[in-house]
């Protein structure tokens, strides 16, 4: 039937042992947000270079992050309805030109236009490997190899725009866009080399109007991906009003908060790697109701601390904040695990809803924290929008998720591939 793909017993198998396929999962995620930061420090270069304001060169930035956005919602049905492979290879193809077209542009709207399809075409990696995860893992294995690839991912983030900095003081701006085509190049040929189709066999006639009919009106897929996302609002919102607060209020200098501000990677970092080591031995409701304990005693006490008045120093907001961004990981590892593990056959279509909401809302958050630093003189505003950001996520999981008597088990997944399989 059209649109099935069988593979040979064993083959999921040996893909979820491969130490490659995990090495492409995690740099073919990595490839557009890395990219995104590697530029971010040859900004004022390219205001200089071009003659134009700081803002213009800023929408190099802002347009990625629409770009990025759009994709995931493109790129996830379409690996649904024709494959993962065929879609990262357009992907990276349409990333490998977008990037040569970086490489030639003669203005900023040139380059601000050639960034957005780099993303589009880039992006296609971050939701497509969310999809493979859920293809070769079984459910419980889902939520910690999730977090296995993100934490990877976040060394990555940490030290691209380091490395796009020196790129860019040694050879120049344009020499960032020569090290983004080679290597998505040679993520492509990785991927064209030792990534087989990983995409489940589909019943006849089954389709993105179909998929997305029962996703929508799946209570459980609702309530984990709006605990997905309102849990990655609070990393927008706080990354948004972060600056303003240690800079404007607290009167230190950008370096000083660029490094207060890692402390905050490394607590997601390591809430990640503690994710990978119990997720096999619980439940990612437990896990998800573990995160959000987490996330509300740290917010809380950040909100206490404002009250306070002890969060005038950046060591009492942002080692609260650890314990945020620690519990933060557990919460979006897992309920995205429990997001693409509903329907698993329309992964791609789950993933690249999450990932569209993720990024899209996130980039309003970011404005509105921006706004709560940069127009008040003390912490309140933001910590409390961070608690009340926190409280929504876990009314989400309480009230909109189902109790566990009636959730998605694994069970229940099979047995619905089972009716599904012999439907087909």
């Amino acid at each position: 039937m059209h649109g099935m793909i069988s593979k040979p017993p064993g083959a999921a198998t040996n893909l979820a042992t491969s130490r490659l396929v995990l090495l492409l999962l995690v740099v073919m995620t990595g490839i557009a947000p890395i990219s995104l930061y590697m530029l971010v420090p040859a900004l004022p270069v390219l205001a200089t270079n071009f003659g134009s304001d700081i803002s213009i060169a800023q929408m190099t930035v802002s347009l990625y992050m629409v770009g990025i956005a759009l994709s995931q919602l493109i790129m996830g049905p379409l690996s649904d309805r024709f494959g993962r492979r065929p879609v990262l290879l357009g992907g990276l193809a349409l990333m490998i030109a977008a990037s040569v077209a970086c490489i030639f542009a003669q203005d900023l709207p040139q380059l601000i236009a050639a960034r957005f399809f780099q993303a589009l075409g880039g992006a296609a990696g971050m939701v497509v490997s969310r999809a493979i995860i859920r293809d070769i893992y079984e459910r419980d294995r889902v939520a910690s190899m999730i977090s296995l690839v993100v934490a990877a991912l976040m060394i990555g983030q940490m030290v691209s725009p380091l490395t796009g900095g020196l790129i860019e003081t040694a050879f120049g701006w344009r020499a960032i866009f020569y090290a983004i085509t080679i290597a998505a190049i040679i993520v492509a040929v990785g991927i064209a080399v030792a990534l087989p189709e990983t995409r489940r066999s589909r019943a006849a006639g089954s389709g993105f109007r179909g998929d997305v009919g029962i996703l929508i009106r799946n209570r459980a897929f609702v309530g984990y991906v709006m605990c997905q996302v309102l849990a990655s609002q609070i990393i927008f919102t706080f990354a948004g009003g972060g600056p303003y607060i240690v800079v404007t209020q607290m009167g230190r200098s950008s370096a000083e908060y660029g490094a207060w501000f890692a402390t905050s990677g490394f607590a997601f970092l390591v809430g990640n790697l503690l994710c990978v080591r119990f997720a096999p031995r619980h439940s990612l409701e437990n896990l998800i109701w573990f995160g959000l304990a987490l996330q509300l005693c740290g917010s809380l006490l950040n909100l206490i601390w404002s009250f306070a008045g002890w969060n005038e120093a950046p060591g009492w907001l942002f080692g609260t904040q650890m314990i945020v961004m620690a519990g933060n990981a557990f919460v979006m590892a897992n309920s995205a695990a429990g997001a693409i593990s509903i329907r698993p056959e329309a992964a791609g279509t789950a993933s690249g809803a999450m990932g569209f909401l993720q990024q899209g809302i996130g980039a309003l958050m970011s404005q509105f924290g921006a706004y709560l630093g940069g127009h008040s003189t003390t912490t309140l505003p933001l910590t409390s929008a961070v608690l009340a950001i926190s409280l929504l996520c876990a009314c989400t999981m309480m009230f909109v998720v189902p109790r566990r008597e009636v959730m998605v088990s694994e069970k229940l997944i099979e047995q619905a591939e089972e009716e599904e399989t012999g439907m087909m």
